[in-house]
């Protein structure tokens, strides 16, 4: 495996130390523009979230992106493009502040790597040779490709429901969320016209997705995979689709430099905790909080 060392301090001490609140608080991959990607510190106080140390992970011209938190907060999968448009998964250590490259497989591209709830490999969504994109799996080390779900494409997002069951974003005029079993392979439609933020609700056998209706920027909402129902939790941000929960059941999304926090049930609106613009963060785009709660990714946009 390739190995490079960000330009980042080491990250495994700096991660465990707050900064001021007054600092933090006040289909295929569409073009691939010049994006980064940091952890921030996250810990509840008062039943608020609150950020800490923010540390970029990536530092280098192109496309680095769709971060996904190992448990442990050993490592982050994430994709990263070189100038030709290829795509891999690499994993940053978090300990050893070192990125090492898992597929290499040119000319097939791989993209957001996720955790599968075996816990011993990680699904991807793979751009074939023929331009297929389908849902594939790696071994932990990146090697033992598998295909997941023969017949289903074209894939472009996708969140694990339970063992046997996977949410998919499958491109299309409109995209749509569809409900996949990989034990049969068969995949049934369950609304249409969705953003591409795919998140499985804590606690739930539950997906969490943007839906568009009319001209409105869109509904967060949530699909229960065994009730086979859908309700609505929050609006979405014009600017932002992506959302990600903490395991408190949580839900976090950004506009901008700015970080929100919307708790079902307490909340009647997105409250803002955080402010990264003294970090030179603008535009945050993507997010992926760790499986204990004490570290978010964000994907930013530079």
């Amino acid at each position: 495996m390739s190995e490079l060392r960000p330009s980042a301090r080491a990250l495994h001490a700096a991660m465990f130390s707050l900064l001021g609140a007054a600092a933090l608080c006040a289909g295929r991959v569409h073009a691939q523009g010049n994006t980064e990607i940091f952890l921030v510190q996250l810990r509840e106080t008062g039943n608020r979230l609150a950020a800490g140390t923010v540390t970029r992970i990536t530092n280098r011209p192109g496309y680095d992106n769709q971060p996904h938190i190992l448990p442990d907060n050993a490592a982050v999968l994430y994709t990263a493009a070189d100038a030709a448009g290829q795509a891999d998964i690499f994993r940053f250590d978090i300990g050893r502040s070192t990125s090492s490259s898992l597929t290499r497989s040119a000319p097939e591209s791989e993209y957001s790597a996720t955790l599968m709830p075996s816990g011993d490999r990680f699904s991807v969504i793979r751009v074939e040779r023929d331009s297929a994109q389908r849902l594939w799996s790696f071994q932990l080390d990146g090697t033992d490709a598998r295909v997941v779900l023969r017949d289903v494409r074209p894939v472009g997002y996708h969140a694990w429901v339970d063992a046997n069951r996977v949410a998919l974003f499958v491109l299309g005029s409109p995209s749509t969320l569809q409900l996949a079993d990989v034990r049969t392979g068969v995949a049934r439609v369950i609304a249409r016209n969705i953003g591409r933020s795919l998140q499985r609700v804590p606690g739930r056998t539950a997906i969490s997705f943007v839906h568009r209706e009319g001209e409105s920027p869109g509904w967060i909402k949530a699909f229960d995979a065994n009730a086979g129902t859908l309700s609505p939790i929050v609006p979405s941000f014009a600017e932002n689709e992506y959302h990600a929960w903490t395991p408190s059941g949580t839900l976090v999304s950004a506009r901008g430099s700015m970080l929100y926090e919307f708790k079902p049930g307490r909340d009647s609106d997105w409250v803002l905790f955080a402010n990264l613009s003294a970090h030179g963060i603008t535009g945050i785009s993507r997010l992926a909080v760790s499986p204990d709660g004490s570290l978010l990714a964000i994907v930013v946009n530079l």
